[in-house]
């Protein structure tokens, strides 16, 4: 929700030194389960440190949907907003530093922002953009094949295939593992000529 502040420094430091009392510092293990899908979303996570994964159980396999980084805002929104069981899990790959803020003092901090301009612009900006990556992630898997998909992946997003295992990676890309390999054997090789 909140990306865009990274590239605005002075208006990040004026909104957590405005909101940061809602916000309480923990840490989470690698693998943490922060939202089992099912439960109803109570608490929303920005990231400090580390990275988190949403996924879905889909015919017993977990997919992979979203990845999200340092200074990122993470929940499952519809179950948050609507107070319905959540759609997904979300799950720390790495050790994280988190700022965890719930429900009620979202709602406080959201109400209070709205007032200023620039504040509630952000916050337009920021939810266009979450549904635009939706968006442009789903048409992926009808305009592109798997080979295009990772392509894209590693020219928008050299992060992701940096700090993420394989795995992730592929269920993200709606491959498995070895076709993963086969991708980047025949793309190493590419290069080389």
């Amino acid at each position: 929700m909140f990306e865009r502040l990274v590239l605005k420094p002075l208006l990040h430091k004026e909104l957590v030194a405005r909101y940061s009392n809602f916000f309480v510092a923990e840490s989470f293990a690698a693998k943490t389960v922060l939202l089992d899908e099912g439960q109803i979303a109570d608490k929303v996570y920005w990231i400090k440190k580390g990275c988190i994964r949403a996924w879905i159980n889909h015919q017993g396999s977990d997919v992979t949907f979203q990845f999200f980084l340092e200074n990122s805002l993470v929940a499952s929104m519809e179950s948050f907003w609507k107070g319905i069981p959540s759609q997904i899990t979300i799950e720390t790959i790495e050790a994280c530093d988190l700022l965890v803020a719930d429900k009620k003092d979202i709602k406080t901090l959201i109400d209070g922002s709205l007032d200023i301009p620039v504040f509630r612009d952000l916050f337009i900006e920021a939810l266009f953009d979450r549904t635009f990556d939706y968006m442009q992630h789903s048409l992926s898997f009808i305009k592109l094949t798997p080979e295009q998909r990772y392509l894209k992946l590693v020219e928008e997003r050299p992060e992701l295939i940096q700090r993420i295992a394989q795995h992730y990676i592929a269920s993200y890309l709606g491959i498995s593992k070895v076709h993963l390999s086969r991708i980047k054997s025949k793309w190493a090789k590419n290069k080389r000529i």
